[in-house]
């Protein structure tokens, strides 16, 4: 049997903090979604001015960025590029803002995020996972 890593509580409040802190820094109000490798949710924050619905919208890109074990860009071009049946797909939020967080192969779990331009929220999620000071393949 192999061991497989996992995201701590103190992980998990590190990349909260980070994401946070990044879009304050740019005065995004967004909502902050982080899963473990299974797509449960262990943290949820909604800056003050997010709209109500990037909750859901936050926490279905981490849980598609988990489960597809890639980023939600991904999706979102492949659909852009024509393959409009990708959208039968079961994942629920196939727009950028999810990334996938990985330790070597293992995926460990995702941030998702909502509120701004899908780049941004992508930015934000980034600057999450960046906190953990590993290499994000």
């Amino acid at each position: 049997m192999r061991t497989k890593p996992a995201l701590t509580d103190d992980d998990v409040l590190a990349m909260a903090a980070a994401a946070e802190a990044h879009a304050k820094h740019h005065n995004w109000n967004v909502t902050i979604a982080i899963v473990d490798d299974g797509g449960h949710l262990l943290h949820l924050h909604r800056l003050e001015g997010a709209g109500a619905s990037t909750v859901e919208m936050a926490t279905g890109k981490a849980r598609t960025a988990v489960l597809g074990r890639r980023e939600t860009k991904v999706y979102e071009d492949t659909i852009k590029q024509g393959r409009t049946a990708f959208l039968s797909a079961p994942m629920t939020a196939m727009l950028e803002g999810g990334v996938p967080i990985f330790v070597g192969t293992d995926i460990v779990g995702a941030v998702g995020v909502s509120g701004v331009k899908s780049d941004q929220d992508a930015q934000v999620a980034r600057a999450g996972i960046a906190a953990l000071g590993i290499e994000n393949v």
